[in-house]
């Protein structure tokens, strides 16, 4: 049976544009306007916009809020203020990832989750599962809530000099509640991309309002999720579904940091002690290659004459120039500076494990 796509608040103005669109995560969404380079080239040198209605919100209200919050998350939210984000996890009991999100502390009875698009039903019926017996309510907020990321270099004075909200007073990963012209909306100082970046969070009609009022500027870029990719890659960020899974824990994605174990039970706590204490078998790691041929998803990884894993995302980086990768390999193999292969059309391509992170600001092409 055919599944049908959604469309967020902005899909028409994204055919008016003359984006390339094609399904993502159960929508249907842009993945260009012009170019992928170009749209990456603005929000590292100026300022991008992104439509990402498409993620899923969820809140979390009650007595047993933080208490629940604590049970399914791999953060320590216990006594977080207003206005604090954390990043972090939902596991299964083996310590795979049911997804990574994003959660926004309104108070110790009221939290929002952000969720990733095409995991927002999974999510729901895992939480609305573990929530038996704690005194909570889990409420889908994804169809109202409309959100565009404003992400680049010159993001925060485009925010104030195109809405007239002030955004220069949150720090990086806080968020506020306001009013603009008559509509509530929540603001926020994350981002995807590496770059400095707020998220917009509002009704439909608002961000249809904010979205023509940003493009109105000739210094914004409206960015489709392709750019949005390749930023996030070349940064070391991970994206579910590729360096992170049901299969892949959060310890070998890299991420360990984000696991708080010494704040008491949590779902998949005992499966990531066990394998901190027996030691990984496998890890994420950057890899770069000699020549110019790009590494693609799923291409097999060879070190010593033998397959020792696959990559997860590789591109040529936008802003490096350079063919590089993440890759899931054997931990035999995952050292800094060991020479390894990836496997592409049929022929060796070497290269050598380095630091996630392919790109900073201060590097020089």
């Amino acid at each position: 049976m055919e599944t049908t796509l959604k469309r967020t608040c902005l899909y028409d103005k994204h055919v008016e544009l003359g984006a390339l669109i094609s399904p993502f995560g159960g929508f249907e969404m842009p993945i260009q306007y012009t170019d992928i380079i170009s749209e990456h080239n603005a929000v590292r040198t100026a300022c991008g916009l992104f439509d990402v209605s498409h993620m899923g919100e969820v809140q979390i209200t009650g007595r047993d809020a933080e208490r629940f919050v604590q049970h399914v998350f791999t953060n320590d939210v216990s006594g977080a203020p207003y206005g604090k984000i954390l990043y972090g996890m939902l596991l299964n009991p083996n310590g795979g990832v049911v997804d990574d999100l994003l959660v926004y502390v309104k108070s110790n009875t009221d939290y929002w989750l952000i969720v990733n698009a095409s995991n927002i039903d999974k999510d729901l019926d895992w939480l609305t599962k573990l929530a038996d017996g704690f005194e909570v309510e889990v409420k889908n907020r994804s169809e109202e809530t409309a959100e565009l990321a404003v992400q680049g270099t010159k993001a925060e004075s485009l925010i104030e000099r195109c809405l007239g909200i002030s955004c220069a007073d949150l720090a990086f990963y806080t968020f506020k509640e306001t009013e603009h012209e008559g509509q509530a909306l929540l603001i926020s100082r994350t981002g995807y991309t590496g770059e400095d970046g707020f998220e917009i969070y509002g009704s439909p009609a608002f961000i249809r309002k904010a979205w023509d009022a940003l493009l109105a500027s000739k210094e914004v870029t409206p960015c489709g999720l392709g750019c949005r990719d390749t930023l996030r890659f070349e940064v070391g960020l991970p994206l579910y579904g590729n360096e992170l899974s049901e299969e892949i824990t959060p310890l070998e994605a890299g991420l360990g940091m984000f696991v708080k174990l010494d704040k008491g039970d949590f779902v998949g706590r005992d499966a990531i002690v066990a394998q901190k204490t027996e030691g990984l078998k496998r890890k994420v790691v950057g890899i770069e290659l000699n020549g110019r041929a790009i590494p693609r998803h799923g291409y097999e990884v060879e070190a010593d004459g033998k397959v020792v894993g696959s990559v997860t995302t590789g591109y040529q980086s936008v802003s490096t120039g350079k063919s590089v990768c993440m890759a899931l390999i054997d931990k035999a193999c995952a050292e800094i500076g060991t020479n390894v292969g990836v496997r592409i059309r049929k022929r060796l391509q070497e290269g050598v494990v380095t630091k996630k992170r392919f790109y900073d600001k201060h590097y020089k092409k």
